[in-house]
């Protein structure tokens, strides 16, 4: 079979229009129908474009000069913005970005799931889409002798600094930077990934968005940290309302953020933040929504979707620390959570008793595993929530929401398209979609989170 040659060439500049988005953000252009991905470029308009790479059915190209901008470009306020990995989509204004992610759930549902009779409803946006996240974690390294802190530039591992991020709560900026200058000024010196030598590896900040509460962790890969207690005292005086400071030790060598020990140097083990009126503890390691206030917005939706009067039995698949699961116990008659994570099960059962949520019963185990038990055991779920990561569900799993037969099924997902691969298997399996409402949980970035409803068809 003869070798076919794709009608681009590295190194080559070419005039083209773009016609859509990629699901990370990257401008399409078709040059005698081959794609070419280009960072920056935006849906219709037309510019000049250098091919960087070929491959054997697309390519990659880079913007070198706009010829027609798109009405929705706008000036990104983020100086390191071009050189950052962080955020994809902050030369597309904010409405712009609502409109290309619900294009994106559409089509990803006809195409991948074959669902096409589905009310997918606008993206619910942020009135402020800035100052959103509420947890930090940052690389720290050293140039010329002192210490550098900033997240990494795309597709590598050269820390860009920076001394402030956009998405970022400003006390997020305002721990990094103090902490640095703290262990600049103690001689503290930075981990590096080539010799795996030096102390500091990451600098990590927690803010509780309503208690204002703020957690410090220092990512060691030593045990020891020179001048600890000096470091303390002076975390304690430069920054306001902290009110924990962590040491967690990673001696190995790896890309994994955090070990395996993880020490309390002063004060609280926990902060704590509200999820509308539920109270969470967090720990250094907890895993827990960094924008709460759309988490709020999702969950609620979720509630929503879920049409609990209070008599109802409701499983939890993919728990983590029981947020969506306390949600529903306001509502239900009994909720199970089950979660694979065991200290996020210790989570869940805390903050259960935080809040005197009784009627809730959580299981560390795979969902796969744990609900087939359930049901052997005759565990009857009115609804069944399910929050899987990027990955989606188990099939196992899928098959034996099925079998167990809920009215109905809210699937709460950050990623369309295993959410449209696992939707047509329950429909395949006698479900009906009936709505999809996206959620912009992450502005500035290609991430958008969606809930689900399905009903049995009778």
């Amino acid at each position: 079979m003869a070798k076919v040659e794709a009608p681009v060439a590295k190194n080559e500049y070419y005039d083209v229009i773009f016609e859509d988005l990629t699901h990370d953000g990257a401008g399409v252009a078709k040059i005698d129908g081959f794609p070419i991905f280009v960072a920056n470029g935006l849906p219709r308009e037309k510019a000049k474009i250098k091919v960087i790479k070929v491959k054997k059915g697309y390519g990659y190209g880079r913007l070198i000069e706009l010829y027609e901008p798109s009405p929705d470009r706008v000036d990104a306020p983020c100086p390191v913005y071009k050189q950052c990995g962080g955020c994809q989509l902050q030369h597309l204004s904010y409405e712009g970005q609502l409109k290309a992610k619900y294009k994106h759930v559409k089509e990803v549902l006809a195409r991948i799931g074959k669902i096409e009779d589905v009310t997918v409803h606008p993206v619910l946006g942020m009135s402020d889409p800035w100052r959103y996240r509420n947890k930090a974690q940052v690389p720290v390294g050293e140039r010329e002798g002192g210490l550098i802190a900033g997240f990494y530039k795309e597709r590598s591992h050269d820390i860009i600094d920076m001394e402030a991020c956009l998405i970022q709560q400003e006390m997020n900026d305002t721990v990094v930077q103090t902490v640095k200058a703290i262990c600049e000024q103690y001689n503290i010196p930075a981990y590096n990934e080539q010799t795996h030598k030096g102390v500091l590896r990451h600098i990590m900040a927690r803010y509780g968005a309503t208690t204002k509460e703020v957690m410090v962790v220092l990512i060691t890969r030593t045990e020891e940290l020179p001048h600890k207690k000096k470091i303390i005292e002076a975390i304690i005086d430069r920054i306001p309302n902290v009110k924990s400071i962590v040491q967690n030790i990673n001696p190995k060598r790896t890309n994994v953020i955090m070990g395996e020990d993880t020490r309390v140097l002063w004060g609280s083990e926990y902060i704590y933040d509200y999820i509308g009126d539920i109270r969470f503890a967090i720990s250094a390691r907890s895993f827990y929504q960094v924008n709460p206030e759309q988490t709020k917005v999702l969950y609620e939706k979720a509630l929503e979707y879920a049409e609990l009067t209070g008599e109802e039995t409701v499983i939890d698949a993919y728990c983590g620390i029981g947020t969506i699961s306390l949600f529903l116990a306001k509502k239900a008659k009994k909720v199970y959570g089950v979660e694979v994570v065991p200290e996020a099960i210790e989570d869940a059962k805390r903050n259960a008793t935080l809040n005197g949520i009784t009627n809730v019963e959580f299981a560390v185990g795979e969902a796969e595993a744990v609900l087939p038990r359930w049901y052997e055991q005759g565990v009857k779920a009115d609804c069944i929530v399910v929050d899987p990561p990027r990955k989606g569900c188990d099939e196992t799993l899928l098959q034996t929401m099925i079998a167990m037969k809920p009215k109905r099924i809210v699937y709460v997902s950050c990623n369309p398209a295993t959410l449209a691969r696992d939707l047509r298997i329950l429909e395949d399996g006698g479900y009906k979609t009936c709505e999809v409402q996206p959620v912009d949980m992450f502005p500035h970035t290609n991430h958008v989170e969606c809930v689900s409803r399905l009903v049995l068809k009778m």
